[in-house]
């Protein structure tokens, strides 16, 4: 029974966190994309900019609706599933957890007055202004709640005494050893993410509908985000390779299936694995895992042999490592490759296959951040909290843990449709081009009037 319990929980929070990932990210990325737009709409005087402005925050009030029940479907989550874990870890955590729903409240009220503000200040740089706490709210509420996962695979700031964490010192176990790196990983992706979405919607509405002034330049920004992005993604993943080598070598070695100590170690793409856990079909990179982890190709890296069997993770994260970095390379090379076509005369950058590539992108982004999520997770595995309590220890004994599984399941299922047709009755009847005419027909009759 204990067994089928954990896996229960184990599956409810996988798939609440992969609901609420999407959801997250969104309300992170785009806030960023919405203050570039207006930004750059005031400096050209242009009003397609604004535009894209205006209707990018309409679409973005819903996901944050959505994002705020999957939001609160973690935290009970949390006490429901995870009792031990929050018995012994509450009051740890609850200074991190209680600044990201500050940071989120923060972040809603000047959403409203943004959103109900368009047009009444005569310098439009006072309405620009109101994206900055939108901005930092959101990043915040990323940072704060980053902090979290962070002390779980970083533990510290407390001391240990029969089997209850106290002495707790909130800023130390905030700014644990893996914050930096992972609140910098996650900030870039999920700008990075927010911009591979409206980029992809542009190119998507090409496709369907023809090109438009508003569309191409919306493709053009957004792809300018992108690359921007996808460079400092690679940065922060650069850095997350070198803190797990130096602090979590059994979670680097796990994704890289190096099972030896070794120096000049390869790094190794794909392949797979036979009962021996020999590695066939794989690509061989020499050296590059010991320049990656430590920027030496002479490095010693250390394998997984060094640690117990039970304190191994799943090998399986291979694949989510693999994949998550894949994805990324591929983003960077189609928003490369866009600009290529862009500024070489002879190409075409609005062409069908390079448009579909940018579509592409966008469910390529999503996946590498979910991929990016479940590393993240299972690499710690088995421990909650690393060194200090395992999973099965941390989970429900409850086996209405199923049941709890099949609401949340039908729960994600109507947010989800429920999302999906607003936002299509929101935008399908209305493109911007009608918007367009519409603000141009009110400006001639107030002129009239006048």
């Amino acid at each position: 029974m204990m067994i089928d319990t954990v896996m229960w929980s184990k599956w409810l929070t996988g798939m609440t966190l992969a609901f609420h990932t999407i959801f997250s990210t969104i309300g992170v990325g785009v806030p960023l994309m919405i203050a570039i737009a207006e930004f750059v709409g005031i400096r050209k005087k242009d009003q397609h900019y604004t535009l894209m402005a205006k209707r990018w925050s309409r679409g973005f009030i819903i996901s944050v609706a959505v994002g705020v029940v999957t939001g609160t479907a973690i935290a009970l989550q949390l006490a429901l599933v995870w009792p031990k874990f929050m018995q012994i870890g509450g009051n740890v955590i609850a200074l991190p957890l209680f600044m990201e729903v500050f940071a989120f409240f923060f972040e809603a009220i000047f959403l409203g007055i943004y959103l109900y503000t368009w047009g009444r200040f005569r310098n439009p740089y006072i309405h620009l202004l109101l994206t900055i706490p939108i901005v930092a709210g959101a990043g915040m509420s990323a940072v704060f709640i980053t902090t979290v996962n962070g002390f779980m695979n970083q533990p510290g700031g407390f001391v240990m005494e029969a089997g209850q964490f106290t002495a707790v010192n909130p800023l130390e176990v905030m700014l644990n050893t893996a914050t930096p790196s992972k609140v910098f990983h996650v900030l870039t992706s999920a700008y990075l993410t927010g911009a591979a979405l409206l980029a992809g919607i542009a190119a998507y509405t090409i496709l369907r509908r023809g090109v438009s002034a508003y569309s191409k330049k919306a493709l053009k920004l957004m792809m300018t985000v992108v690359v921007a992005f996808s460079l400092l993604t690679s940065l922060a993943g650069d850095m997350s390779a070198k803190f797990l080598a130096e602090h979590q070598p059994e979670k680097l070695a796990a994704a890289e299936w190096h099972f030896e100590t070794e120096r000049s170690a390869d790094l190794v793409l794909l392949g797979w694995l036979n009962a021996e856990n020999e590695i066939l079909g794989a690509i061989h990179l020499p050296k590059a895992l010991s320049f990656l982890a430590f920027g030496d190709f002479n490095a010693e890296v250390t394998g997984l042999e060094e640690f117990p069997l039970d304190e191994r993770p799943p090998l399986i994260v291979h694949y989510l490592f693999d994949f998550m970095v894949l994805s990324g390379m591929v983003i960077l090379g189609i928003g490369l490759l866009y600009f290529l076509f862009l500024f070489w005369k002879r190409r075409n950058e609005l062409n069908k296959w390079l448009l579909r590539s940018i579509v592409f992108s966008t469910f390529l982004a999503f996946l590498g951040i979910e991929f990016g999520w479940f590393y993240a997770e299972l690499g710690r595995q088995p421990w909650i909290v690393r060194g200090y309590m395992r999973v099965e220890e941390a989970a429900t004994t409850s086996p209405n843990v199923r049941i709890l599984f099949f609401l949340f399941l039908l729960l994600y299922v109507v947010m989800g449709t429920m999302c999906v047709i607003v936002l299509r009755r929101l935008f399908h009847n209305n493109p911007p081009e009608a918007e367009l005419n519409k603000l141009a027909q009110a400006s001639i009759e107030k002129g009239e009037q006048l």
